[in-house]
Parts: C-alpha cells; structure tokens; sequence
C-alpha cells in the first residue's frame, strides 16, 4: 500500500486495524517480556515500524500476523541487547506464541481488504451529517475548527457526531462480526 497515493485513507484504515490488534499484540509482548514498561516501549516500536513499512504489507494476509511478526523481531533484538532479562525466548517459542494467536483471531474479516470494505460499507450506512463529519475530519484531514465553519455547527457539535458517528461505526463493525470488544 503506498502511503503517498492513499496517505489519509491509509492512515484511518492503519489506526482501524492497530486498535483492532492492540490488545492481541499487547498479550504477545507481556508473554514474554516481564517488565510492563519494556513490553509498552516495544509496542510503539512495533508501531512505529509497522507504520513506516506500511507500503510493504501484503494486504492479502492477515494483519496481526504481520505486526507480531515485527513485535518478535525487536523482542529478540531486546533480548540480544538485555542479556539479563529473567526470561528465556527464542524464535520457536515466539513463532508457536504467534500462531496461537492467530488460531484465537482467524475469523472472516481478517484481511485488510475485508476491514476496508466493512468499513466503506459502514460508513455508508451513517446518516448524512455523521458521514459528512467522518468524511471530512478523517479522509479530508480537516480540522473540529475548520469542520464546524463549514457546516455553520459549532466544534462541541462537531465533535459530539464524531465521537457519535465513531460509535455507529463501532456498532457496525461488531454487528459485521469485523471486530469484537473494542471500545471508541
């Protein structure tokens, strides 16, 4: 996925699939790192890699899959580095870690395209002011400020029908069996 073509789109759908598989990946780092400060750092390192790679992902597979893949790489470079972290892992356990993971997420749905779209499809079904709202503040890049000067509303306005149209989202993507659990 090129960033550059479908930057602001690529970025929603990035943010989408992230909060999807942050609890998952999350799990994946507390298993084998003991320190919570250590496993959260490398989190946003696995985020902050999986966003740079972004164009390299193959949106025929599955995403979590993919960001653990990147998790076990900086996990046993930390490891590497540590040397003296209580905890013994290798690429067998982390490998057998990530395919239990994935047992547990495999679900239709899985694949970028198919979160893209659900999505689409959602965000079709909102009524016009919530679609305008989405519209504008995620895929346009614009502005609470900006959004409430155009729409003649004022910013607690619009940012009380995003926070609402974020939750219909979230309704239809559970109802769509897309993702379970996640909170707006």
């Amino acid at each position: 996925m090129k960033k550059q073509t479908g930057g602001t789109e690529a970025k929603t759908v990035f943010e989408i699939l992230v909060r999807e598989n942050q609890a998952m990946l999350m799990t994946y780092l507390r298993a084998v790192i003991r320190d919570q400060h250590i496993a959260e750092d490398l989190f946003q390192d696995t985020m902050l890699i999986a966003w740079k790679k972004l164009d390299r992902y193959d949106r025929t597979r599955p995403f979590g899959p993919w960001l653990r893949g990147i998790a076990a790489k900086l996990v046993m470079a930390h490891f590497r580095k540590a040397k003296a972290d209580l905890m013994v892992v290798d690429d067998e356990t982390l490998e057998y870690l990530s395919q239990q993971l994935q047992h547990i997420s495999e679900r239709p749905g899985d694949t970028w395209g198919d979160k893209t779209a659900a999505l689409t499809r959602c965000i079709e079904t909102l009524s016009e002011h919530y679609r305008e709202a989405i519209q504008l503040r995620y895929f346009e890049r614009t502005s609470a400020m900006q959004i409430a000067a155009k729409t003649q509303t004022s910013v607690e306005t619009v940012q009380k029908r995003l926070q609402r149209a974020r939750s219909k989202l979230l309704d239809c993507l559970r109802r769509k069996r897309v993702v379970e659990g996640m909170t707006t």
